[in-house]
């Protein structure tokens, strides 16, 4: 007689192959959830470059800006005129506060009602809030006013840029941006500035870490643009929806990408993207600013020359009521 093994079970080989393969169906999900998208190394063009001295008078460079936003949603300003000491100086005071004892920082940590403060060990947000004021004063007294003092003068004068780049974007359509000015900015907590220290001994360490706080810091606080200041920076990558990018900034640049009420006011015509400079290779510690700018309700950023001037037409009429006033002062002066 012929003995032999009876057939497997066909109830138990299904089950082991289901359950390889919900396993494996799972591990991809995993893998393709938690995974960073892959860097387009396609893209190698350098990033747009506009020369801010020749805004005003170059009417192409406003194209650059308005096709860079379109395609890429950033680009480099070169010749800002914000000099390299006001850049430097707030960089330097900053090491004071990065010294302050991680165990002491629990009064001055961000939170969802504080968006400004210490970040994890590498990180520091500051805004314009007295009460916070106080906080680091008792942490870092000399070290903080010191930094905040250098932090005001740049902002300022970030700001001005800003307002600028706004005006050059949305001069084509100024009855659009007037009637829509009131749904945007106006944050009441103003500029708001992230300080990064990119330590050259953990590179590789923080790299994810940072990229997931740099992506929910952008989509929280909501603005019109972001602008960097990342000098010494190898590469400078764009994050957005559709994956990221990989440029090379120049020298002394000031790179801009576009917020998401700019891409609200474009209709979604401009993209909305989060910027991040790498430090790769550097045998130094670098700080870099990134400074998210919303223009304040009361003031309208958006008003073109024409808005701000007087007409020819008012100074004329000004000038002779002036001219009348004088004489009739000149006569009661002399008939008293």
């Amino acid at each position: 007689m012929d003995f032999r093994a009876p057939p497997p079970s066909p109830v138990a080989s299904a089950r082991r192959t289901s359950s390889l393969s919900n396993d494996d169906v799972f591990r991809r999900f995993l893998e393709t959830s938690l995974r960073l998208p892959n860097v387009n190394n396609h893209h190698q063009k350098p990033l747009p470059k506009v020369d801010f001295r020749s805004l005003c008078s170059d009417h192409a460079l406003r194209h650059v800006i308005s096709d860079s936003f379109a395609a890429v949603g950033c680009f480099q300003l070169l010749n800002h005129g914000i000099p390299l000491d006001v850049i430097a100086s707030p960089a330097e005071a900053s090491i004071a506060i990065f010294q302050v004892p991680p165990e002491k920082r629990g009064g001055a940590t961000r939170s969802a009602e504080s968006p400004w403060g210490f970040e994890e060990d590498d990180e520091f947000v500051w805004g314009r809030d007295k009460e916070f004021d106080v906080r680091m004063q008792r942490l870092s007294p000399t070290g903080y006013s010191n930094f905040n003092k250098k932090m005001e003068n740049l902002v300022a004068r970030i700001e001005k840029v800003a307002e600028k780049i706004l005006q050059v974007i949305f001069e084509d359509s100024p009855h659009k941006i007037a009637n829509s000015v009131d749904m945007i900015g106006g944050h009441e907590r103003g500029t708001l500035c992230s300080v990064y220290k990119h330590c050259s001994d953990n590179m590789s360490g923080q790299c994810g870490n940072s990229v997931i706080r740099m992506l929910i810091r952008g989509n929280q606080y909501s603005h019109c643009l972001c602008l960097h200041l990342c000098d010494g920076s190898s590469e400078f990558q764009v994050y957005s929806k559709k994956g990221w990018l990989s440029f090379f900034p120049e020298k002394g640049a000031l790179v801009i990408t576009a917020g998401d009420q700019t891409q609200m006011l474009s209709d979604g015509n401009y993209k909305h993207v989060i910027g991040r400079p790498i430090f790769e290779g550097q045998k130094e510690d670098y700080i870099s600013m990134a400074f998210l700018y919303s223009p304040p309700k009361n003031k309208n950023n958006f008003q073109n020359s024409k808005e701000r001037t007087i007409s020819l037409g008012l100074q004329v009429i000004l000038a002779m009521i002036l001219t009348l006033l004088y004489h009739v002062l000149i006569f009661v002066y002399n008939f008293f």
